[in-house]
């Protein structure tokens, strides 16, 4: 089996790719969303340390996403499909690309405009700072991660309701092609 993508369905490296974003994702909307309701304690100190490790996490496995897709290629859109919905594809997969990417960026500078002491990356890499302390910077910045969360969660759901549309009532490999195949046993 091809690790590249091909050019109807995506390859192993761009699914493993996709879904362990779409799994660290996900436990970062649930940390995040608790955050607030935590006590600023040292004993909880760790869950926004978590919090901050997936995310750069996050940021790195996107950034390498996007160099394996300028590597591998894209599968071309699903036969059949009209121009207009593979313009729109595009354009939200761009998006989505930029908010994963924008997501991280604005917690870490929010993260270096509090003043908090540096961060280590899953306690082994210490995060250098994108900004000296300021008070203004990091309450946009903080406004900035929380609005793009939303618009990443709205755009996931059309995402998603888009691949489940295509799958259940188009009847058409789009959602399959980045799902795992299954190996046909030979007859």
């Amino acid at each position: 089996m091809p690790l590249k993508n091909t050019a109807d369905r995506w390859g192993p490296v761009s699914q493993a790719l996709h879904w362990l974003v779409v799994l660290l994702v996900l436990v970062l909307a649930i940390v995040g969303l608790s955050l607030d309701s935590l006590p600023k304690t040292p004993k909880s100190f760790w869950v926004f340390t978590l919090h901050k490790s997936v995310g750069i996490s996050v940021l790195v496995l996107v950034l390498l996403r996007l160099g394996w897709r300028l590597y591998a290629g894209a599968p071309r859109p699903v036969a059949g499909t009209p121009a207009w919905q593979a313009r729109v594809a595009s354009g939200t997969h761009a998006l989505l690309y930029a908010l994963l990417l924008a997501m991280p960026l604005s917690g870490w500078l929010y993260d270096s405009a509090s003043g908090l002491r540096p961060f280590r990356w899953f306690g082994l890499l210490a995060m250098p700072k994108l900004a000296g302390p300021d008070e203004a910077l990091a309450a946009n910045a903080r406004e900035a991660h929380e609005l793009l969360f939303w618009l990443l969660v709205a755009l996931v759901a059309l995402h998603v309701a888009a691949a489940l549309h295509h799958h259940l009532f188009r009847n058409d490999p789009t959602l399959s092609r980045m799902l795992p195949s299954r190996r046909r046993s030979p007859p």
